[in-house]
């Protein structure tokens, strides 16, 4: 069937089609404008686990939401489709982040992993099959990129996005990074791990067409991390949660702090959202959550205000959803969200996602 029979025999008030893509959509990957890379990884965690499962339960819940979306609700005409991806990525994630394991117990025993062979070995492994994932996610971004298609990346822990990132350089001459997250992560190899999940946005700042980036939510990060900051020469501002909260305490409007937010970016912007810069009710079972944070309402509006600004957004990447064990409400906060940030890119990029719903109030 052509993408236009499809549209007209789809119902979007049903259940999504279990047997087909992401959301329940019936496309294909040629019928698709948005193409969505997971990347089940998550080999350099040193608190909580399960960011690699992260990918299957943002899919699993996908299928549960109303497609129907007030602010894009012709979004899932557009398309969105789940790529498949080599098996290895997850095997390899596994197998590595048993090498990993003992390596970070060590560090915190208080040994030094130059001193142990055997350690500083697997180190060096760990460091190239990261490398390796880096290299085959770029490669895959521009596969999609070249047929046409918005591509963004569903991690995964934090370091999943460094590919992604590459690709958008080899095609964009200045770009920022709008970053939502708990966390600078900019943690120069953290643990000895070159692509650690808390180094991912120092291993971004070594990309030259990265211009900026704009932190937002921030609330735990390292004295080594500061000083990355303050010897950026600007190239890194933060908005930590505390600053963002004081304002609104003295009367800033949320509107206001976004505007200033967005103001701060370049032309064009990249958005990297790490699931845990909201409160940790949202997506309690993230791998490194932290008391404070904003909601979903109003990363959403951020993003709103951002689609509807001058600015051109590149793409997205959204990670560290970590499903639960007894339930899926993470991936249920994560689906919804990775539905509303394809809208964003989607009416930013010019694609018809329909008029706002408005609703009548008296």
């Amino acid at each position: 069937m052509t993408k236009e029979q499809l549209i007209n025999s789809f119902d979007p008030s049903q259940p999504g089609l279990s047997d087909a893509t992401i959301f329940g959509l019936p496309f294909t990957t040629e019928q698709s404008e948005i193409i969505i890379i997971p990347v089940p990884w998550e080999v350099t965690v040193s608190y909580g686990a399960g960011a690699s499962e992260g990918p299957e339960a943002v899919l699993d819940a996908s299928f549960q939401v109303d497609l129907n979306h007030q602010d894009f609700p012709e979004l899932w005409k557009l398309g969105m489709y789940y790529s498949e991806i080599p098996d290895s990525w997850k095997s390899n994630s596994d197998k590595y982040k048993a090498l990993a394991q003992p390596i970070i117990e060590a560090l915190e025993n208080g040994e030094v992993i130059a001193d142990i062979p055997h350690l500083q070995s697997d180190l060096e492994k760990i460091n190239i099959a990261c490398r390796d994932l880096h290299t085959e996610v770029k490669e895959k971004v521009l596969y999609w990129m070249a047929k046409g298609k918005k591509v963004v990346l569903l991690g995964g822990d934090h370091s999943t996005p460094l590919g992604y990132y590459e690709a958008l350089a080899s095609k964009h001459d200045n770009f920022g990074i709008l970053h939502l997250d708990a966390h600078m992560d900019l943690r120069i190899a953290y643990e000895g791990f070159t692509y650690s999940h808390a180094s991912i946005m120092y291993n971004a700042l070594q990309i030259p067409q990265i211009s900026k980036i704009i932190q937002v939510g921030i609330r735990d990060f390292c004295e080594q991390e500061v000083d990355v900051v303050q010897q950026s020469n600007g190239r890194v501002l933060v908005h930590s949660d505390s600053d963002l909260k004081k304002e609104t305490f003295e009367g800033h409007t949320w509107q206001q702090q976004c505007e200033a937010i967005i103001a701060s970016l370049p032309q064009k912007v990249c958005i990297s959202f790490d699931i845990d810069g909201m409160y940790p009710w949202y997506c309690p079972n993230t791998g490194t959550p932290v008391p404070g944070g904003f909601s979903f309402e109003q990363a959403t509006y951020l993003f709103n205000l951002l689609a509807q600004s001058n600015k051109e957004i590149i793409g997205f990447d959204l990670v560290e959803v970590a499903p639960g064990e007894n339930d899926d409400w993470d991936g249920n906060v994560g689906a919804r969200m990775l539905f509303h940030m394809c809208g964003v890119l989607a009416k930013n990029n010019g694609m018809n996602t329909g008029n706002k719903i408005i609703f009548p109030k008296k």
